[in-house]
């Protein structure tokens, strides 16, 4: 058989899109559709499931045929945004509703109930998470009550997240969830592995409807002939998050990595415990291989990428995202201009839903460079707050490895140097999630014998050094205090 390749299906919040890599880690090709965002009311976020299986299948098609044909491809790896839910026919296998996506914020009134009640310390105890709109659980207690259609398909009901909805459809029936992903539903004990009945019964979720929970990496199930004309076995499974720590090779406790895309998501390996945190960061799973889980602590900002994407389609202070660097550099400083990014609430460590984005300290001398700047500088500055927490929780930052979209922006990741005062390393190929996604794959199919292995894929490194004076750098962190201080004073 010639070079076996291995293919990824890499699942965002914005696109879709497919990856084939050698397996050597070189990427052959990658083909990627945009996906439409739906915001039926303020705070709701929808997308339509049908829209992400067919242009799925269509850049999977495109990069089978690259392959060479479906005997080409020596396995499947998937990687997706997590905590967005589907709820499907397990009969028909469409879609009842649309998917309801992890920045919807419609269930805040019943989040700040069911805390008010005194829930939280339980399920953070349980699952490694907090009672925030941002996890599956309160979104499918949501849509069954809302949602006719749910109730009326009965013991055909079957809800997930997108990797399972994939796998469902890719297969023709095939009902699992990894258990990254599950982790992140606020259903998933991540103590035991397994579905918790407590958490169940208390969201009032029918338990038949979930998948089973499986491993990261393994042989789960082939694809249905007719999809690529010959079956392909699917071998790797892991949350967006969780798959690019594997591709920037966070494999030992205290290896730690952020990801900058729509949001910005920093994970910190801490091996075989589930840390309980202190400082309102999450518990999760990094991955499960042979049963046996390896954990991560984690802190979520909702708005990274996504602020530049305002600045360009909303406000049109730039044309394209590449000229941020440009600007932010022809300035020496934002002129005192502060963004605090609260499009959609504030993640890690404040967890404030109803908190609103601000601009603060505007003067008639503020024009289009000091506002990108500024957001520009947002990255940075929500990023400490970040490595402040994972410090009080027992977890110090030795360095940061960043990927993502937003992290081939020299001026950006110089500036999160500078800030953090670590190194930060960038590889080459910064599309790490879809990396990872391979690795599990090419560990599931057999090609490693397991992830250390597989780290070769990773490749070569940039690493850029803070060259920051500690003055300059407080006075940046005092402007981001109080800006964030006023927004967390108004509550919506």
């Amino acid at each position: 058989m010639a070079e076996a390749h291995l293919l990824v299906i890499d699942e965002g919040t914005t696109s879709t899109r497919a990856m084939l890599f050698a397996p050597d880690g070189g990427c052959r090709g990658s083909a990627q559709r945009e996906l439409d965002q739906h915001y039926p009311q303020p705070g709701w976020v929808e997308h339509d499931p049908e829209q992400i299986w067919t242009e799925t299948l269509a850049c999977a098609r495109e990069m089978v045929a690259l392959a060479g044909g479906a005997d080409r491809i020596a396995g499947i790896g998937i990687t997706n945004q997590r905590e967005t839910i589907v709820f499907w026919n397990r009969r028909t296998g469409r879609a009842l509703g649309p998917a309801i996506v992890w920045q919807d914020r419609r269930t805040a009134d019943l989040c700040a109930r069911m805390k008010e009640e005194g829930h939280e310390p339980d399920l953070q105890a349980r699952t490694g998470l907090l009672l925030d709109p941002y996890f599956s659980a309160s979104k499918i207690a949501w849509a069954l009550d809302h949602w006719p259609a749910l109730r009326e398909a009965g013991a055909d009901l079957c809800l997930g997240t997108i990797e399972s909805w994939l796998i469902f459809r890719l297969t023709g029936g095939l009902h699992v969830s990894d258990a990254t992903n599950a982790s992140r539903t606020a259903l998933m004990n991540i103590h035991t592995g397994q579905w918790d009945s407590a958490l169940i019964g208390r969201f009032a979720i029918p338990a038949a409807a979930l998948p089973e929970i499986v491993d990261c990496a393994g042989r789960f199930g082939d694809t249905a002939s007719d999809l690529f004309g010959g079956a392909i076995a699917i071998c790797g499974m892991a949350g967006d998050q969780q798959a690019a720590a594997i591709g920037q090779a966070c494999l030992g406790a205290g290896d730690t990595k952020a990801t900058y895309g729509t949001g910005a998501f920093v994970l910190t390996h801490t091996g075989a415990e589930a840390r309980a945190s202190r400082h309102r960061l999450l518990s999760t799973i990094a991955w499960q291989l042979g049963g046996v889980r390896r954990y991560a602590l984690e802190g979520s900002v909702f708005v990274a990428g996504s602020l530049i994407k305002w600045l360009r389609d909303s406000l049109g202070l730039v044309a394209t995202s590449a000229e941020t660097a440009g600007l932010a550099a022809s300035i020496p400083d934002s002129g005192g201009v502060v963004i605090v990014p609260g499009h959609c609430g504030l993640g890690a460590p404040h967890w404030r839903p109803d908190a609103r984005g601000a601009i603060s300290g505007l003067t008639f001398a503020s024009g289009r460079a000091e506002i990108v700047r500024a957001a520009l500088e947002a990255m940075a500055h929500q990023t400490h707050d970040l490595m402040t927490a994972f410090a009080g929780d027992g977890a110090p930052w030795q360095g940061l490895r960043i990927d993502g979209g937003m992290s081939a922006n020299d001026w950006l990741a110089q500036d999160l140097a500078d800030m953090l005062g670590l190194a930060v390393e960038r590889p080459e190929f910064v599309e790490t999630t879809a990396l990872g996604a391979a690795m599990l794959a090419g560990v599931g199919a057999g090609r490693f014998a397991n992830l250390e292995e597989a780290a070769a894929m990773r490749g070569a490194v940039e690493t850029f050094r803070p060259n920051m004076d500690a003055k300059t750098r407080e006075s940046r962190l005092v402007g981001w205090r109080g800006a964030l201080a006023s927004v967390l004073a108004v509550r919506i």
